[in-house]
Order: structure tokens, then C-alpha cells, then sequence
């Protein structure tokens, strides 16, 4: 509009140098040399602004400091795929001291923040109610195990008894066969009358039959013997049982340290109730540490247990690994821990946040261009290329494949070599050329 707008100027400007030919007659004037020089210059004018149309028709462009441009020469390099999140140190091992039986404080060994070795007093518990039930169970089973023992002695003087009834009738049984063998030569001559020896033989069956019987009773005696002092060992196991779980409840008063490390969370003070089962404190392990990593959600499919990661600490880099990941996601994120491998840093403590570059995939070669502010409008599909020696950069179409913090990976359209603005084109709208000021 510029242009047209000098143009119009330009021949309102000369208009004035011709008079109407509506008002006089024409008359025919000679050619001199300055009209001939005002010709040539209205001539030059609009071939310059035709030029500038024309140019301006077919390319856009727009023109712009170098001074205020980020420039990167694209390389090639190892390229790795990685992801900074933020850790926070944990202990390799954290044990939770719940009270397993209620009661009251009634002393209390260690400090919140104490380092105890696994086994050691931490407080001492009270309760009556449990007290008197070991008490009461105690006294229930030696009543038991003294009926129990009553039932054995006389179970064995039952059989004892039955016993001495058959060496009787055994006895008697050889007594009465001697006396039968004797009567049976006496009947023949006429000193022993024959109704005596059919009575002694009648006895003698008896016995024979109550031998019989009884030995069946003593068999059933026995095999009843044995069923019920097993039956009575059973139950005299579970009696045992019972009061040693009833003894490891009044044990249970007394908390311990299930392992080496630091207490923490100990708020506990003397006369304090503790319900069962509420946390009294906490121990952990501090052996060794984890770091325990927030990741976004949108690489949820891409972390897997073993994936490495590093970190900065004090001038020096330390490896880690993921042993677990926390599936659940909750704002947008998804959590992991990692533990060291090799060494860790003595001088590092629980609590403390640490950046760890989580690798996504391991070194290669690749063509490499430098994150900048480009992306956000071209969203990588074209960039600028300065062009050496025009003093200008083209619009070129470009395709981007994988990203770390640092460099995009650049799949078609770049070389080695190439100067690329790298700074934002929020400013630029879409001209295909940058003249370079």
C-alpha cells in the first residue's frame, strides 16, 4: 500500500506541469532536453516501484536484528533419551512398631531420633486385664493336666486290676485241670462220684470262657488306653499352646526394636494409653537408601524395573536402578523407587530432594539440534536455516523425532552443519525469509 500510495504522490506531483485540454487548444510544443529528463525519471520511478511489488508479491519476508537471535549449528553426536524428575531420599528399609497389645506407659528406654539395635526396649506396657487372663489361663491348665494325670493313674489301675483278674482265673484254670485229671481215675474206682468231676468240669469250662472274655476286655482296654492318651496329649498341647500364646501377649507389653537402625515418630509419653494396634513409632534402616522418583504419567508405559538413572551429588555422579514402581497415579504422576548401585554418598539424609536424569533409552549416534523457543510455533515441523554468506535465513521443513532436556533429534531436513535459529518465532508469523540486519 506504501508503494501505490509514493506512486500516487508522484503523479499528483507532475499533474501539475500539463494543463487541461479541456480548457485550451493543444498546441504542439517542441521536445527539449528537460522534458525529455522529467520523462526518463517518471519512467525510473515506476519501474522501481513494479520491482518492489514483484519482489515483495512473490516472497515474503522480514527483517530482523542478528543481534537478538539464538542461533545452534546442528551436529552430530550420541544422543540419549532421558528425562530429569525430582527424588526424594528415603532409607533402604522402614519398620512400622504397632502396639500389639493395648496398656498404659509404664516406662519409657529411648528418645525419638535414638539409633537401636534390633531386640532393644523401647517402652514398657501395662495391662491388668491381660495380666489376670495369664493368670486365669495358667491356673485352667494345671487343673487340666492334674485331671488328665488323675484319669492316667486311674486308667492304669483299671488295667492293672483287670490284669490280676486274669493271672486268677488263669490260675485256677491249671488248678482245676489237675484236680479233673485226678478225679477221672478216682471216678473209676468208686472214690470220686461222677457228679463231683461233671462239676469241676463245668467250672473248668467257665473259666475257659471268662479267660476268653476278659482277655477281649483288656484288648479293648488297651486300644481305649491309647486313644485316650492321645486324645489327652492333644489337649494338652493345645492347653500349652494356649497359655504360651497368652504368655507371648504379656511379652507383647514390653516393645522392641525389630531391627537395627533409627527411631522416629516416638511421641509416646509415661502414663499415655495405647489402643492395640495403633503406630508407636517407626525404625528405619539406614544401611543404606532410596530415592523415590515422581514421574509423569505420560511415560508410564516406558519405565520398567532395572532402568538406570544418575544423579549429581557433591561434585560427584552416582548411578541408581529402579527395584519398584507404584502403578497407582494420582495428580498426573506415578511414583518409583531406585536404589544405588555401588556406593552411596555419606553425606546425604533422609528427606532430601535430589534431580535424577531417568534414562529412557540407551547412547547412539545422531543428528542433533538444541532446544529452543521454535518449538512452541513450528511444533518442530520447520525452522529457519541461516544461509552462509546471503545474510538470511530460509524457512525450511524439517522432521524431529526424539527429545532429552537438551537436544532434539532430527530425523529429515538437517546436516551437520546447518545454523539453525534456534530462539522463538512468536514474532515472525510465517515469512518465509529473515534478512538478517
Amino acid at each position: 500500500m506504501k508503494i501505490w500510495h509514493d506512486l500516487g504522490s508522484l503523479i499528483v506531483h507532475h499533474s501539475s506541469l500539463i494543463t487541461p485540454i479541456l480548457d485550451r487548444k493543444i498546441e504542439k510544443k517542441p521536445i527539449t532536453w528537460p522534458r525529455i529528463a522529467v520523462a526518463i525519471a517518471g519512467i525510473a520511478v515506476v519501474a522501481y516501484f513494479g520491482q518492489a511489488l514483484y519482489r515483495d508479491a512473490g516472497v515474503s519476508k522480514l527483517n530482523v536484528e542478528r543481534e537478538r537471535l539464538l542461533l545452534d549449528t546442528v551436529r552430530q553426536a550420541n544422543f540419549q533419551e532421558f528425562i530429569p524428575v525430582t527424588g526424594v531420599v528415603l532409607p533402604i528399609r522402614s519398620v512400622v512398631i504397632a502396639a500389639n497389645e493395648g496398656g498404659k506407659v509404664e516406662e519409657k528406654f529411648v528418645e525419638d531420633g535414638a539409633m537401636l539395635r534390633a531386640g532393644q526396649t523401647i517402652l514398657r506396657l501395662s495391662n491388668p486385664d491381660l495380666q489376670l487372663n495369664y493368670l486365669t489361663q495358667e491356673a485352667s491348665i494345671v487343673n487340666q493336666i492334674n485331671q488328665i494325670q488323675n484319669m492316667n493313674l486311674l486308667r492304669d489301675q483299671q488295667g492293672l486290676a483287670l490284669r490280676e483278674t486274669m493271672l486268677n482265673i488263669e490260675y485256677n484254670i491249671g488248678l482245676l485241670d489237675k484236680r479233673i485229671k485226678r478225679n477221672r481215675a478216682l471216678v473209676a474206682s468208686g472214690a470220686v462220684a461222677p457228679v463231683d468231676l461233671d462239676e469241676m468240669e463245668d467250672e473248668h469250662a467257665n473259666l475257659l470262657r471268662r479267660r476268653v472274655l476278659l482277655g477281649k476286655t483288656i484288648e479293648k482296654d488297651s486300644l481305649s488306653g491309647l486313644i485316650q492318651e492321645r486324645q489327652m496329649k492333644n489337649s494338652l498341647d493345645l492347653m500349652q499352646r494356649n497359655l504360651e500364646i497368652a504368655r507371648m501377649s504379656l511379652d507383647n507389653l514390653t516393645v522392641k526394636a525389630p531391627i537395627d537402625g533409627q527411631l522416629s515418630g516416638l511421641a509416646s509419653e509415661i502414663g499415655e494409653s495405647i489402643s492395640r494396634g495403633v503406630q508407636i513409632a517407626q525404625i528405619d534402616d539406614l544401611s543404606n537408601f532410596k530415592i523415590r522418583v515422581r514421574i509423569d504419567e505420560f511415560y508410564i508405559s516406558r519405565v520398567f524395573p532395572n532402568q538406570k538413572g544418575s544423579f549429581q551429588f557433591a561434585g560427584q555422579e552416582y548411578t541408581l536402578q529402579i527395584i519398584k514402581i507404584y502403578p497407582q497415579v494420582v495428580s498426573g504422576a506415578f511414583e518409583a523407587d531406585m536404589a544405588f548401585e555401588g556406593a552411596f554418598p555419606k553425606a546425604i539424609k533422609r528427606g532430601q530432594t535430589v534431580s535424577v536424569k531417568l534414562e529412557l533409552s540407551a547412547e547412539e549416534q545422531a543428528i542433533l539440534l538444541a532446544r529452543g523457543g521454535f518449538y512452541q510455533h513450528t511444533a518442530g515441523n520447520w525452522v529457519y536455516v541461516v544461509a552462509p554468506g546471503a545474510g538470511k535465513a530460509v524457512k525450511r521443513p524439517v522432521r524431529l523425532g526424539r527429545q532429552n532436556p537438551n537436544f532434539y533429534e532430527v530425523l529429515e531436513g538437517l546436516r551437520p552443519g546447518d545454523a539453525v535459529v534456534t530462539s522463538s518465532y512468536d514474532t515472525y508469523g510465517n515469512k518465509e525469509e529473515l534478512l538478517l540486519k
